[in-house]
This record gives structure tokens, C-alpha cells and sequence, in this order.
């Protein structure tokens, strides 16, 4: 891949819509619909935190689409460096190994991984808490029909597949949330730490590891991952220190290989803050209902609407809060629809030097004066 060729003139690169403060949502950003090589996508962010710690990202070619929701946590550098590192790293090892595999996405998730890691020992003098940062990374390529999914944390891949009487779509959940709320997450935990009796840890009904957080993997999060880091005094100047006797969190990806049919028709691929609020199939069954252009900002508002209904408000109240304020009502949002006609394009499954690039803002209240 060329990155340079990202770089393009602002509204390009960053399809540029946003709502405004006269009767839109002025931390809603959205781009309605573009072409990729299997059909269309349409992809749409929400800010609810003081910083967007949500990146998402699509870059289309002739001859493969990679598409990736990048949800941080403890503050946005971790997100933002996977946005800008990992697709890079996806389509290098893709170009010198002849195609998307398996060993490919493992081998660029842990170039990034290790990259991170790099920075926040460059950077740990000046920036301790730089070792508390992460992020989920849930990522998406498709080349001459074949689907892969690889996934870190609890962002989530949903198949909208044509149902057995021709007319329904029955949602597919195409990834496992990395999350300490489910069962089978904490039981393999514990058997990876079989003497550790306070990894995990229960309060007022949420499990956290360490108390803490509640993702199992992830890109960062190095005070979980290096003791160094965690009995530091430079670290504990702002946090306790935590005992640990190995990694406690992991950066190695679930990843399913898919091929796709005339059966599956779109692909949802959003953050956890939508999947909070609405199910899977809700969420597929609106798609199914509604129009391609701009299905991500409807999903993004579906959303909002269900979070506002908890509160015992509406959504054209919830739209007005600031940035931050927004956070007690629900969490930074990305979605990307991807819609699959077929696969029209060339079969390499490298991006090649001719492809076009899809970035949300880094943060979308950033946009005011542009």
C-alpha cells in the first residue's frame, strides 16, 4: 500500500458530512454511500466522549476491500495509531506473501501490536499514561469473494443472510466479543491463570480483569501486558500498581474465513456503544428495510434514539448535549455497512497503487472550522 495516496484533499479522503446545530446532530458524522468492489458501503460516527475514541476506516480497490472499526479505550492514541498502521501493515505482508490469508492478518496485527508498544516506550518518560491506552480492533477484507474477519475486544461482525423462505434476513454474528461478561471469556481466563484468584473480579454485577477493564484483548493496554510497566513509579504516580505474574490480556486475533455466497447480502460492522443498544437481528432488520444511502447514520440514530428512551428522553434532546456530557448517556459509535453484490473486481487481494480511502475525522467536533 501507498499511504500517500490517502492523503488527498480533506473532503475527499474523509467524505466530509456532518449534522449541524440547526436541527442536526452536530457530532454526527457520516458519509451516505460509496462504491467498493463487491457493491456499496456506507459508514457514520457519533462522538459522546471529550476526545473521539472511535476510528473507523475503509480503503476500496479493483482488487480488495478492507474495512476496519477501531474502538479505543483509556484515551484515543491507540486508535488512532491502528487506524493510520494497521492496513499498512495488512497490505504489505499480503503483497510479499501473494494474497490475503490467516497467517497474513496474524502477522499484521502483531507488527501493529508491536509498533504500539515501541511508541509507548519511546514515549513513557513524557507520556506515562500513554501504557494505559488501548484499543479493540475489529477488521474486515474481501478479496475475489472471500471474507475474512478478525477481531480483538468487543466490537462486532454481523452477516445480514438471506433466510430460508426467501424473504426475511436472519442476522449471523461473524465474531466473538472478547469480553469478560461472558461466560466462556472468564472461563478461559481462568484457565490460562489458574493461581491468579484475583484476575477477575465482580462489582455491582459488572466483571472487570483486575477490576479494571473489561475487554481480554486488544492493541495497547501495556501495564496489562508488561509488569515493567504497571510497578514502575512513574505509572503508579497516577494509578496503583497492579501485581502481575504474566499478561493478563492478550493482541492475538479471533479471525474466520468466509466464503461468500448469493445468500449474504450486507455485512454491519460498529463498535460495541451500537451493539448496546440494539440487537443484532434489529439491527439487520433495519437495513433490510430501508434504503442503501445513508444506512449507517440511520443504524448510528437508531441507537441514540434507544439510549435517550432509557433515560426517558428523546433524541432530538440527547442531539443538543455537548461532547463528554454525551458520555453518560452512551458511548462513541462507528458503523460500516458493507453491502455484498458480488465480487466484480481484480483477485489479488492487494490494494495496489490506485485506491480510494475512507476515514472518519479523528474527532468530529475538529470539523466546525473546516
Amino acid at each position: 500500500m501507498r499511504p500517500r495516496c490517502c492523503w488527498r484533499p480533506f473532503r475527499c479522503c474523509f467524505g466530509w458530512r456532518r449534522g449541524g446545530r440547526q436541527g442536526g446532530d452536530g457530532l454526527l458524522w457520516h458519509t451516505d454511500l460509496k462504491p467498493h468492489a463487491s457493491g456499496d458501503f456506507s459508514i457514520a460516527v457519533v462522538q459522546a466522549n471529550d476526545s473521539l475514541e472511535d476510528q473507523g476506516q475503509v480503503l476500496a480497490s479493483p482488487s480488495a476491500t478492507y474495512f476496519g472499526v477501531f474502538d479505543g479505550h483509556g484515551g484515543p492514541e491507540a486508535s488512532r495509531f491502528v487506524n493510520r498502521r494497521l492496513f499498512s501493515h495488512l497490505d504489505k505482508f499480503a503483497s510479499e506473501e501473494g494474497g490475503l490469508s490467516v497467517e497474513v492478518i496474524q502477522k499484521a496485527f502483531s507488527a501493529t501490536e508491536e509498533e504500539f508498544l515501541q511508541l509507548v516506550k519511546s514515549s513513557w518518560s513524557s507520556r506515562p499514561k500513554i501504557a494505559s491506552v488501548g484499543s479493540c480492533c475489529l477488521v474486515g477484507a474481501i478479496t475475489s469473494d472471500v471474507l475474512y474477519v478478525a477481531n480483538l475486544g468487543d466490537s462486532r461482525a454481523v452477516l445480514g443472510k438471506r433466510g430460508a423462505d426467501g424473504r426475511s434476513v436472519v442476522a449471523e454474528r461473524l465474531s466473538r466479543d472478547h469480553n469478560v461478561a461472558e461466560e466462556d471469556v472468564r472461563k478461559e481466563l481462568a484457565q490460562l491463570h489458574p493461581d491468579d484468584s484475583r484476575l477477575l473480579l465482580c462489582n455491582r454485577g459488572v466483571w472487570r480483569i483486575k477490576g479494571i477493564i473489561q475487554v481480554s484483548r486488544s492493541i495497547g493496554d501495556a501495564y496489562l501486558k508488561k509488569p515493567d510497566f504497571s510497578k514502575d513509579p512513574l505509572f503508579q504516580q497516577f494509578a496503583s500498581p497492579i501485581p502481575l505474574k504474566r499478561p493478563v490480556m492478550s493482541s492475538e486475533p479471533s479471525i474466520k474465513m468466509r466464503q461468500l455466497d448469493q445468500q449474504d447480502l450486507f455485512l454491519i460492522f460498529a463498535s460495541d456503544g451500537l451493539w448496546e443498544q440494539l440487537t443484532d437481528q434489529a439491527a439487520v432488520d433495519i437495513v433490510l428495510k430501508n434504503p442503501r444511502s445513508g444506512i449507517a447514520k440511520r443504524l448510528v440514530k437508531a441507537a441514540l434514539t434507544e439510549a435517550a428512551k432509557k433515560k426517558e428522553m428523546k433524541y432530538d434532546d440527547l442531539k443538543n448535549l455537548e461532547k463528554g456530557t454525551r458520555r453518560r448517556f452512551h458511548d462513541d459509535i462507528t458503523v460500516i455497512v458493507i453491502y455484498l453484490d458480488g465480487f466484480k473486481g481484480e483477485t489479488s487481494g492487494v490494494m495496489g497503487s490506485v485506491f480510494d480511502c475512507t476515514n472518519a475525522p479523528v474527532d468530529i467536533c475538529s470539523l466546525k472550522d473546516v
